[in-house]
């Protein structure tokens, strides 16, 4: 998969289906990192809930490489982006 097919499918998948099973992304990284910061004990921003599951797929990617890994890490680092730009 060449990088403008990643990024084009990664654009597809956060703004479509994603988008419609999950609801905005914001608000689901939002209520995410409020149940992880109850969890642990400690403030967990949306932000940090993006970045861990980038790096979620990064350690699946050491076990066994996939394009749709790849595909999702673009999708949480444009997430990531945009939750980091609305803070």
């Amino acid at each position: 998969m060449n990088s403008e097919k990643c990024l084009q499918e990664a654009i597809r998948l956060v703004t479509g289906p994603r988008a419609h099973d999950y609801g905005d992304k914001t608000i689901t990284h939002c209520n995410i990192a409020n149940l992880w910061s109850s969890y642990l004990g400690k403030e967990v921003s949306a932000h940090d809930v993006a970045m861990c599951m980038l790096l979620m797929k990064v350690a699946r990617i050491k076990y066994k490489a996939t394009p749709d890994s790849y595909v999702d890490i673009a999708g949480y680092a444009a997430i990531a982006a945009e939750i980091k730009k609305e803070d």
